[in-house]
């Protein structure tokens, strides 16, 4: 009777364990516009809520940059590349920033040649890229990793609950924009498929 009392208490946990640990793959369509998100057993684990301004690195010139500096103002953070269908963002992406630079609002750009290896170029010839091609004067990061395990550590905080508060994300593809509010923290992810002249972002960068 033991026996048979301690296999239905190890068949009971067995079988909370992977309940506990299954996987989901969902769209939420209020936060990601689209994006997937990931939902694990991570997300009952005690949150280390973190914020933008935790932030400290380096730009494309190799001077440091912090988040800090932007206390207060939107920001909108993505991960560019030059040889990408949506390459051409940047000319909206810098008139984005041109219309509301003085109303506390900042892009924050990563390239990455994560996707399609569309990004190949030193920081320095995709400097020269962004300048030639399309004026850009908001801030540009150094080259950097969006997914996988040698993941920067801001894109970190943009996708893990755990670290950001909100949700959990993938990066899916050059051009995905994470909107960052006032107090630094993570309000939603839009698809690269968003227009920096969209609507959804204008009425967000307005909003009160």
């Amino acid at each position: 009777m033991f026996k048979n009392t301690m296999k239905s208490i190890t068949k009971a946990v067995y079988s909370f364990f992977l309940l506990t640990t299954l996987v989901s793959y969902s769209q939420d369509k209020t936060k990601t516009g689209g994006v997937g998100v990931l939902t694990t057993a991570e997300d009952s684990k005690p949150m280390e809520k973190q914020n933008i301004y935790d932030y400290d690195l380096i730009d494309i010139d190799g001077k440091p940059f912090s988040f800090a500096k932007y206390r207060g103002y939107k920001i909108l953070i993505v991960n560019t590349a030059s040889k990408c269908g949506y390459t051409p963002q940047y000319e909206q992406l810098q008139q984005l920033y041109k219309n509301f630079s003085r109303s506390k609002f900042v892009i924050v750009a990563f390239p990455s040649n994560d996707f399609g290896e569309q990004e190949p170029g030193d920081n320095e010839e995709i400097k020269a890229f962004c300048s030639k091609n399309y004026g850009v004067t908001f801030p540009v990061m150094e080259k950097v990793t969006v997914k996988g395990k040698d993941m920067c550590a801001v894109y970190q905080f943009l996708t893990q609950k755990r670290k950001n508060g909100v949700m959990d994300s993938t990066v899916d593809w050059n051009f995905q924009k994470y909107l960052i509010n006032e107090k630094g923290e993570l309000e939603k992810v839009l698809p690269s498929k968003v227009k920096p002249l969209d609507d959804e972002i204008i009425k967000w960068i307005k909003k009160q």
